[in-house]
């Protein structure tokens, strides 16, 4: 088969920041006294500002001071990189250099907006890697509609069909589907349903095995 570019989420796929992420909310919530569950923090995973918006203020009301902790949300969020680094994912050197040594085009289509995506990017030692990126404040919808992928797909000037996607969520994988792009599922910290799980094209528990793949496929 014809393979001829990955197109990479970026929270809990490229790097390991979810956890981070939902730490650095649920204190600043904490404090604000709002308690934040594992299933709604769940919910956020992979969405948009304005889906994350909507989110949450279905589960804690109209009132629900957003913009206040998102920005308090935000400043923790680096606070602890400062502290304790941007982690990559585990497998990805092993894999950045299967893309060099074969001419694969690269993307990242991230719902996080530029800015911070930019942000994470360069802490984590990644930003000149990739050829493309887009983010959630530069498309009109966010996963699980296609628009990030397909917008992706049209920078980097290669047909959808020839892209594949490796993404760690729900709403990532519905939209690498309706993109009609195959999707490789890397779990992170976000349960998948297993009418979701019958969209993904394989499954693999890091990105080196990402590498084993496309070996196998692209050969």
């Amino acid at each position: 088969m014809t393979i001829e570019a990955l197109i990479f989420d970026l929270d809990g796929l490229l790097i390991d920041s979810e956890r981070l992420s939902q730490r650095s909310w649920s204190q600043v919530m904490a404090e604000a006294g709002y308690l934040l569950s594992e299933d709604i923090y769940h919910q956020m995973i992979g969405r948009t500002e304005k889906d994350v918006k909507a989110i949450l203020k279905q589960a804690f009301g109209n009132n629900f001071p957003f913009e206040d902790m998102y920005r308090k949300r935000e400043q923790r969020f680096f606070e602890i990189i400062e502290q304790e680094g941007m982690p990559r994912k585990a497998g990805w050197d092993e894999l950045a250099q299967y893309i060099l040594q074969n001419g694969l085009r690269t993307a990242v289509a991230s719902s996080t907006y530029r800015r911070l995506a930019e942000k994470k990017l360069s802490a984590a030692r990644l930003l000149s890697f990739f050829e493309v990126i887009v983010t959630g404040d530069e498309v009109s919808h966010g996963k699980p509609a296609p628009d990030l992928f397909l917008t992706a797909a049209s920078k980097l000037a290669i047909p959808p069909e020839k892209c594949v996607v490796l993404e760690d969520s729900e709403a990532g994988i519905q939209a690498a589907y309706n993109a009609g792009m195959k999707c490789i599922h890397i779990p992170d910290i976000q349960p998948i349903s297993p009418q979701t799980l019958m969209l993904v094209w394989h499954q693999v528990s890091s990105l080196a095995k990402v590498r084993e793949i496309l070996e196998k496929e692209i050969s």
